[in-house]
């Protein structure tokens, strides 16, 4: 096989490699695209608020048209219910780790009323929900009820979309100071394409993908972490340092896409690596 080298000033030239050096290459490559349309994607949402003009006193948006701004949070309440039992076909939710107080005084939402009528509907969460055994709960719970719910680290937005019409995106964090309610099928066929690309990347909850891809040093190192090994612990039975065993879980995290052990440990027993 061969890879192409992107040789700045120059015309893209092949040179021979190693199968597996050149599909990793190809991987990088399709890795770093995801990335910058991710990161694009974010900073017009950015500019999409900085755009947007003050709402009026009243709080209610500027106009009925393309985009709506709405600040009032009983309305930008009653709006997500409207959207969701409006959808025919798909309901997407995407939920940042943001939220209005501490988590464990958070209401738990039931799952989504879209469920009850045959619509699709799908969530992506912000990786460190997993790090909450309560929130857990609810997120299998609306799974067991036939929601398909994902796990991904990064996810900087909420939103909310309805089939391929309408959006609810934040003007805050949280999404309970303002909210933007966007028509403009531009833009919601961008929100859409924005969603199937997270969605392509999040690890399904559930799952199990018995395929593991860890090398035999971390998975030495899993199987301890498992077993509720600390780093030091690992490091006389493994005899290594705490150095590599810490370099080695970030390896491990990184491949299961988690930000704590408590995620990681998660997503490793959905896969099948554990136990």
């Amino acid at each position: 096989m061969a890879y192409r080298g992107p040789e700045p000033g120059e015309a893209p030239r092949l040179f021979p490699a190693p199968p597996h050096l050149a599909l990793q290459a190809v991987l990088v490559e399709i890795n770093q695209r995801l990335s910058n349309e991710h990161e694009r994607l974010l900073v017009g949402h950015r500019r999409l608020v900085e755009y947007i003009p003050t709402p009026s006193a009243s709080g209610q948006g500027s106009s009925r048209g393309l985009i709506e701004v709405v600040t009032d949070p009983e309305e930008i309440t009653r709006l997500s219910g409207a959207l969701v039992n409006a959808a025919r076909r798909d309901w997407l939710t995407l939920e940042s780790y943001l939220t209005e107080g501490p988590i464990d005084e958070t209401v738990i939402i039931e799952p989504p009323s879209a469920l009850r009528k045959g619509v699709r509907s799908r969530t992506i969460y912000e990786s460190r929900w997993a790090d909450h055994p309560i929130v857990t709960e609810n997120i299998i719970g609306a799974a067991e009820l036939g929601e398909e719910a994902r796990l991904l680290p990064g996810v900087g937005m909420k939103m909310k979309l309805a089939d391929a019409s309408v959006a609810l995106l934040p003007l805050g964090p949280t999404g309970m100071t303002g909210a933007v309610l966007v028509r403009s099928p531009v833009i919601v066929a961008a929100l859409r394409e924005y969603f199937e690309m997270l969605w392509e990347r999040a690890t399904p909850v559930g799952a199990v993908q018995s395929d593991n891809p860890l090398s035999e040093d971390l998975r030495a190192v899993l199987a301890l972490l498992a077993q509720g090994a600390d780093d030091d612990a690992i490091a006389r039975r493994l005899k290594i340092s705490t150095t590599t065993v810490r370099r080695r879980f970030t390896m491990i995290r990184e491949e299961l896409g988690a930000v704590s052990r408590f995620a990681a440990g998660a997503a490793a027993v959905r896969r099948g690596w554990i136990k």
